[in-house]
């Protein structure tokens, strides 16, 4: 699926606030746990729970949340098909880091292992 400018608009827009619920969801869901899913994104965009509460109390958009991430060097392993996007062809930095999330959210749920979640047999 191609990517089109209005998508990539609305995920700029998308509040972290109206996702996070719909992640803890879909991960406890499956077993997993909200710490496993703190360590997840702590790993991917540098931020702890205190932060990640500040965006999620101060409705923060995607725009302004990864604006502010501190992105894992080992960010660009991530690869596959995310809402039938497939990651390495997203050309708009925004939107592919959003589904780079998305994507270790459902491996997460998915019952993968956390070390290959976090890519540490690239190291």
């Amino acid at each position: 699926m191609k990517v089109t400018a209005e998508h990539n608009e609305r995920m700029a827009k998308m509040t972290f606030a109206s996702v996070y619920p719909h992640y803890v969801t879909k991960v406890e869901k499956k077993s997993r746990t909200k710490e496993e899913l703190h360590e997840v994104i702590e790993w991917l965009t540098g931020f702890d729970e205190d932060r990640l509460q500040e965006f999620i109390d101060n409705n923060t958009t995607f725009e302004d949340f990864f604006q502010n991430a501190d992105l894992n060097p080992n960010a660009h392993l991530i690869k596959g098909v995310i809402c039938g996007y497939r990651i390495e062809e997203i050309d708009n930095s925004l939107t592919r880091q959003v589904r780079y999330l998305d994507k270790l959210v459902d491996e997460l749920a998915k019952g993968r292992e956390m070390g290959k979640i976090l890519r540490e047999e690239n190291k």
